[in-house]
């Protein structure tokens, strides 16, 4: 419980951080890269939930980003939903789809699942770009997103959208924290370390797979929606495989191993973007530089190894207090 309380509270200092951005005048640029790194890093956080805790790689996650953002988008074209509404179904078909597809995959394991849910996500990706008539094909969801105002929120303001970006934002990140942490959580990493001793004890493996599935999807979906109200539109990219890609290299830059680790994957990876494009068009390039420094030097994301250290320093901090105590002892029985 005391657990809990202290996530909510760190949840709370973290909203009211993002909060104070635009009180501070950031300019317009911050805003945008927060909006952008927000949305971006709730698909990396989803995805790590498969990857990280659950051990099932996915190359085909991106499909419920863009599942999420053309849901949404096409809602309020339709002109007869608020955004609350269209909010609510876009994250219905976006759990929908998921379950379709992940009753299908979860029942696979390792390349098998990763290739399999690739081809779901290049399925829907030529869904989207051949049904011309519904999503505008590759020039995506053409004419903006309208923003209607609802219980006062005007999101056309850019203010107002970047607060609401940002509850969105922190409410997914501690419902994820808050599912990690969880029995289910600790459920999902017994699986991934061994599922046949997980399925000795009675765990219904296919289903929980297919429950962290949905939720990872369902993340996913809010993060698509971000980004629609972020650029009114959607567009193909969302849902290409590179997108998925980009999602783990985000998960590597930053670390699968801490809850945090693809956030700050997600912040480095758009900042080398956005650094790197300003001197040279080999963006990829340079991208593919460091990455194999992480992987060959590293071996693990950098908010991995600094919680490996500090696991370290604490256990031979705590072995030096035992240590003194059994001398302690030691002379006292001598004595």
């Amino acid at each position: 419980m005391a657990g809990r309380w202290r996530d909510l509270g760190l949840a709370l200092l973290g909203l009211l951080l993002l909060l104070l951005v635009p009180l501070f005048g950031a300019s317009p640029a911050i805003r945008d890269f927060i909006m952008f790194g927000m949305a971006y890093g709730l698909l990396a956080m989803s995805l790590n939930l498969l990857i990280g805790y659950t051990g099932l790689v996915s190359f085909g996650h991106a499909m419920f980003f863009a599942a999420g953002a053309y849901a949404f988008g096409l809602a309020m074209q339709s002109g007869k939903f608020s955004i609350p509404g269209a909010f609510l179904l876009a994250m219905a078909f976006t759990a929908t789809m998921a379950l379709v597809v992940g009753a299908i995959c979860v029942r696979l394991n390792e390349i098998y699942f990763a290739f399999l849910t690739l081809a779901f996500q290049m399925l829907f990706y030529n869904v989207i770009l051949g049904w011309v008539s519904f999503t505008g094909g590759d020039q995506g969801l053409m004419g903006g997103i309208p923003r209607p105002k609802f219980l006062g929120i005007d999101l056309a303001d850019r203010t107002q959208l970047y607060i609401f970006c940002s509850v969105a934002f922190v409410v997914c990140i501690a419902i994820l924290r808050q599912v990690v942490t969880s029995p289910f959580g600790y459920t999902l990493r017994m699986i991934r370390d061994n599922q046949e001793r997980a399925a000795f004890l009675g765990i219904n493996v296919p289903m929980v797979k297919l429950a962290c599935f949905v939720i990872s999807a369902c993340i996913a979906g809010v993060g698509g929606i971000l980004l629609t109200l972020f650029v009114s539109g959607a567009y193909p990219n969302f849902g290409f495989w590179t997108t998925s890609g980009e999602a783990i290299f985000m998960i590597m830059l930053g670390g699968s191993n801490v809850f945090l680790g693809p956030l700050v994957g997600t912040v480095i990876l758009r900042l080398l973007n956005d650094i790197t494009v300003s001197y040279t068009s080999h963006t990829e390039l340079v991208l593919g530089v460091v990455i194999l420094v992480l992987v060959l030097g590293l071996r693990k994301g950098p908010l991995d190894l600094l919680a490996e250290r500090w696991e370290n320093r604490r256990q031979a901090a705590a072995q030096a207090v035992r240590d003194a105590a059994d001398k302690d002892a030691q002379k006292g029985r001598d004595g």
